[in-house]
């Protein structure tokens, strides 16, 4: 007897290892796809498809497994679900359980099994299906068995395969999933577990003025991805070990969108009305937020390494303290700005140095690049496997260091199968269940690693407390109930203490040794590309200038749009950033433009009278609002300086401060060392550090050498009419004479030769 079962047994697995469907939905293989699918799903704001594989296949979802870990041998275990046919009609259908009494030995065997391969269960129960099955009709199904059925008796994690085979016994569908066991008077270390969920979105304004499209309040709505994130906020105020990331500029966009804003379309800007989704979404994201652990990312969460790359080296900084300020206001509490998640949890010596300058002491990092540095610890007393005698080997500590030029930072490894199954894309029949069981069988074999019975306790396991991180990807559109789920089970398994990130204590020494950071060509590749980072740079640039010539201390009007062309979101798909670029360039230019030497668009003439004399020059300021007053400084410099000179001036060495709506004249004094003639004159504004502020403008300068000749005239002038007032004065005193001796007759005449004036 005990031969005809093992050769059953041998068949079986032969069977099974020939035609074996990978479970859909399982969590094993979703970072890669969870990665494509984050920029598609963050600007349409709906949950992604499901897997279009197999899906003119007949299906076999597993919907419940009941308990999540039986504690007794006779404790009934509920195995559901349902047989999908897509084909036609199907008679003499069958499901059958398989099973095996011995647990996975290690846990890298799970993700084998899942996919496929390695251990194969072979003991089995079945039972009929519906006699005949519809096309696209839907047959369930369910098993109830304990573990003493089973044939399990000690604590682990056992394979369960489920199989639907026809009238012939060839297999239709397959489905494999997980099952745990923990035997009450067994105690697992508790494994100290801390779940980050970011509520990241992608920029929806170029500047600050502008939304590019009205696609974010949509998003907002209860069912997309914005909503659903909010739901599982709101549905876990009160859930231990959440950790919150998120970006501010999102509520940024909230908060603008709350309020009268503008929206551009196809044809023109129009004036909005204050969304109430978007206040609404606001509010109850600041009540489900005002308790747990609120990670800020930094403002519009930029690509940091890229911009490290291209020389951007103070976008962190400032990207953080925007971050801070910002979340603080909309959420009206503190966030956590020194914990930095780079883009995909990868980043290179060079971008951990730009975080560790603004500020960050603590990086959360994907185990890719941290890598344990050598083989992982063995344990000696691990059971085995039916089919390998590999060596188990333990689950590396999330906790590492790593060195800065600011001095050491702390790593925190996620745990790459956790953050998976965390962000699961479950739209596949079954697909919550199935994630669901792998989480928590997952955990329980953390908790069983390095196993070693105590005293008196045969079978206890004894061993240090680890520490795991789990975290989803960027852009997840995660199910609430999903979600809410996978946090009760933290909360509730018995080998694991949830625990919020910023609760955790860095170890003295690292508890799993690891390499140094590992970031190869192609992660390098994923950057913001160098074309496009030319293009964001040459904005900086020019906006840097409208920064350069404000009095206001602190204020960069250009800071939050030019992070949110740096944003991780453009990754993959800069031609959709390229509208943003050209909006924030045209209002950067628009601000530059409105700082000016007065007639700036008309030629220019001026004219002196002479030699030398005074040239006045117009800047106008016509900005309004926060920053609007300037302090520019007046360039004006001669095309031929040998035939005019420009002599020191108010402005050349000094700035000049203009209010908003203000103008100011400059006196130039000007000098030429010919007479006569014209000559060119440029005039130029620059800020402080004598950057050039706009365009220059050309003057041109006549000379003309009147004042000399005009005093030749002025002094000819005046001795002609000081001659004719001498003639005219001469002339009136002889009149006067003759009138004089006209008007006496009586007078005796004067004897010949008598002198003049004699009487006779």
């Amino acid at each position: 007897m005990i031969r005809k079962a093992a050769l059953l047994a041998v068949m079986t697995t032969t069977m099974l290892s020939s035609a074996v469907v990978v479970p859909a939905g399982t969590a094993n293989a979703q970072t890669t796809a969870a990665e494509a699918r984050e920029a598609g799903t963050a600007a349409a704001g709906g949950r992604p498809a499901a897997a279009r594989q197999g899906r003119q296949e007949p299906q076999l979802a597993v919907e419940s497994i009941t308990p999540d870990v039986p504690r007794d041998p006779t404790t009934e275990i509920r195995i559901s679900g349902f047989f999908a046919n897509t084909g036609e009609a199907r008679n003499g259908l069958r499901i059958r359980l398989r099973h095996s009494a011995q647990p996975f030995a290690r846990r890298a065997d799970l993700a084998t099994y899942l996919g496929g391969e390695g251990a194969q269960p072979y003991s089995y129960h079945d039972q009929y299906l519906e006699p005949t099955i519809a096309p696209s009709a839907k047959a369930p199904w369910e098993f109830t068995v304990t573990p003493q059925q089973l044939g399990i008796n000690r604590f682990g994690v056992y394979p369960i395969l489920l199989e639907v085979l026809d009238g012939f016994g060839q297999q239709v569908v397959a489905q494999r999933t997980l099952l745990t066991y923990l035997p009450k008077d067994v105690t697992v270390p508790r494994t100290k577990i801390a779940m980050v969920l970011p509520v990241i979105d992608q920029p929806r304004r170029a500047d600050d003025a502008t939304f590019i499209d009205d696609t974010l309040a949509k998003s907002m709505a209860s069912g997309q991805r914005l909503g659903d994130l909010l739901k599982i906020a709101q549905d876990n105020t009160s859930a231990k070990g959440l950790t919150w990331m998120v970006d501010p500029a999102l509520l940024d966009d909230a908060q603008a969108m709350a309020k009268t804003h503008t929206v551009k379309t196809k044809d023109a800007t129009v004036k909005r009305p204050p969304s109430p989704e978007a206040g609404r979404w606001l509010r109850d994201l600041r009540a489900a937020l005002a308790r747990p652990p609120v990670i800020a990312t930094p403002y519009a969460d930029p690509d940091v390494t890229a911009l490290t790359h291209n020389g951007v080296d103070d976008a962190a900084r400032n990207g953080i303290g925007a971050a801070a300020r910002i979340g603080r206001e909309a959420l009206g509490r503190d966030v956590i700005d020194y914990v930095n998640w780079p883009v995909n949890g990868m980043i290179d010596y060079d971008g951990l140095d730009a975080l560790a300058g603004a500020g960050v002491d603590t990086v959360l990092l994907d185990e890719r690049n941290l890598p344990s540095a050598a083989d992982p610890t063995v344990s000696p007393t691990a059971p085995a496997t039916t089919t390998t005698t590999a060596t188990p080997v333990t689950t590396p500590d999330a906790f590492a260091r790593l060195e800065s030029v600011d001095g050491p930072v702390t790593a925190l490894v996620a745990d790459t199968a956790l953050s998976e199954v965390l962000g699961a894309d479950i739209s596949a029949p079954g697909a919550a269940a199935l994630n669901h069981q792998r989480f928590v069988a997952e955990t329980a074999m953390i908790g069983a690693e390095q196993a070693v019975p105590a005293a008196g306790s045969a079978g206890a396991p004894r061993t240090a407390a680890k520490t795991v991180v789990a975290v989803p990807p960027r852009r997840w559109h995660p199910d609430p109930g999903y979600v809410t789920g996978l946090v009760k089970a933290a909360a509730t398994l018995p080998w694991l203490s949830p625990v919020t990130l910023d609760t955790l204590k860095r170890p003295k020494s690292p508890v799993t040794p690891r390499s140094g950071l590992t970031y190869t060509e192609q992660d390098r590749r994923a950057e913001l590309g160098k074309p496009y980072m030319a293009s964001v740079k040459r904005v900086n640039s020019r906006a840097d200038l409208t920064t350069g010539v404000t009095t206001a201390q602190d204020l960069d009007i250009f800071e939050p749009a030019l992070l949110r062309l740096a944003s991780s979101a453009w990754r993959g798909r800069t031609e959709d950033a390229t509208p943003y670029v050209r909006q924030v360039a045209a209002a950067v230019d628009a601000r530059i433009g409105k700082v000016s030497i007065s007639g700036s668009d008309q030629p220019q003439f001026r004219t002196l009278a002479g030699s030398d004399g005074n040239v006045p020059i117009s800047v106008r300021n016509d900005l309004t609002g926060p920053g609007s007053e300037i302090a520019v400084q007046l360039q004006v410099t001669s095309d031929k300086p040998k035939l005019l000179e420009i002599d020191p001036y108010e402005s050349k060495d000094s700035p000049i401060v203009i209010a908003g709506g203000q103008n100011r004249t400059i006196r130039v004094p000007m000098r030429a060392t010919a007479i006569g003639g014209q000559t060119t004159v440029t005039v130029q504004l620059v800020t402080k550090d004598k950057r050039k502020y706009g365009k220059p403008v050309k003057l041109t300068v006549r000379t003309t050498g009147y004042t000399g000749i005009a005093l030749v005239i002025v002094g000819a002038a005046l001795a002609v009419m000081l001659a004719a007032v001498v003639m005219r004065v001469l002339r009136r005193r002889g009149a006067r004479r003759v009138a004089a001796s006209q008007a006496s007759p009586t007078a005796p005449p004067r004897p010949a030769g008598a002198p003049a004036g004699t009487e006779s």
